[in-house]
């Protein structure tokens, strides 16, 4: 039987992708395993999914001062050591890793054993993980066409990022009766990111009576963001998060306003949704959103909102113009060639197996 051990974790973008995968190599009859942090978020997650879990030390790499500097690099240290252990008894013919830092130390082991590791980066530039882990992988995936010059030629591909199936298998028929909506009126689904995004939020609500005019609006806020005073407004509801259902309220769409992580922003595409992204500021991040949503909207698929931009007259612009020319962001995403990123890594593993 062929065997892939799959890595990455610490959230769960570093995750959903390898889940996306599971189902084809299993079709494959690969033999599949997971390495994962002790207790990170990844476990629960792979556990869920019937996946063999095996745990191991891990640090992060830091470039500010912390005191867990001092201590992190022991438990690196240990989680290579852990690492090479299970994979010189499992012996996996490839390794794929959606990095995360607990990656490190299995991309690094494997390159010991030589077994062959696919790398997949899904930001515009890559994180400092999947930095110290390129120059040991066999190939290197990735999202955006700009991201190929930040990786070695002979490594890089361009594939997307591998979706869930399920997410493109939604009714809108159901989406409308589950969020109790009509079917004569366009909706809005607005997601800001797993945790949710006030500025968002607000931004929203701020012009509510303005959107409802013209838009039904489905509000995944984030957990603690409902807003009572709103509960009973018609043609608005608001939930703190969705799990089975959200495929079918994707399907029930017509424009989506959305934070740009790199996951978030390939479902996106894949389902081929006018969007308005409003990427989180580099005041909060390393700037990787900004960077993301600049490559949609320079490629035609996506309108961009910066949060520096961002109030309700902005907003309510960007959903009046995104709506208008629906029909374009919706041809620019038909072309695409970043939507089949499943098919392409499986099949990149198999020629990497051998079998």
């Amino acid at each position: 039987m062929k065997k892939i051990v799959l890595t990455g974790g610490g959230t769960a973008g570093h995750v959903t992708p390898n889940l996306a995968l599971i189902p084809s190599l299993k079709e494959r009859n690969y033999d599949i395993h997971y390495i994962g942090s002790y207790q990170g978020i990844e476990r629960k997650l792979i556990e869920g999914a019937g996946i063999a879990y095996i745990g191991i030390s891990s640090g992060k790499f830091r470039r500010y001062f912390d005191p867990k500097n001092f201590t992190d690099p022991f438990r690196v240290i240990k989680g290579y050591g852990e690492a090479l252990k299970f994979l010189k008894n499992y012996r996996p013919d490839v390794v794929f890793s959606k990095g995360g830092f607990v990656a490190v130390p299995v991309v690094l082991a494997a390159k010991r054993l030589k077994i062959p590791v696919i790398i997949h980066e899904s930001d515009m530039t890559p994180g400092l993980a999947n930095k110290l882990c390129i120059p040991a992988a066999t190939n290197v995936c990735c999202n955006f066409p700009e991201t190929l010059a930040y990786l070695p030629r002979e490594k890089a591909i361009l594939t997307g990022s591998p979706i869930r199936k399920e997410l493109l298998q939604g009714d809108r028929l159901k989406g409308l009766s589950f969020a109790k909506l009509s079917e004569t009126r366009p909706v809005i689904l607005i997601i800001g990111g797993s945790l949710g995004s006030v500025t968002v939020n607000n931004a929203v609500r701020e012009i509510l009576p303005k959107l409802l005019k013209d838009f039904q609006i489905i509000h995944i806020c984030g957990k603690g963001n409902l807003d009572e005073s709103l509960i009973s407004t018609t043609g608005y509801v608001q939930y703190e998060y969705v799990d089975a259902p959200l495929k079918h309220l994707f399907a029930a769409a017509d424009l989506m306003i959305s934070r740009a992580g790199a996951n978030a922003i390939c479902e996106i595409l894949a389902l081929r949704k006018p969007n308005i992204l409003i990427p989180l500021s580099a005041a909060a991040s390393r700037g990787d959103q900004i960077l993301n949503a600049r490559s949609f909207h320079k490629q035609g698929f996506s309108f961009l909102l910066e949060e520096e931009n961002l109030s309700g007259d902005s907003l309510l612009k960007a959903v009046s113009e995104t709506y208008q020319n629906r029909k374009s962001y919706i041809s620019n995403m038909e072309q695409s060639e970043q939507h089949n990123a499943i098919d392409a890594i499986v099949e990149m593993v198999e020629s990497l197996t051998g079998k």
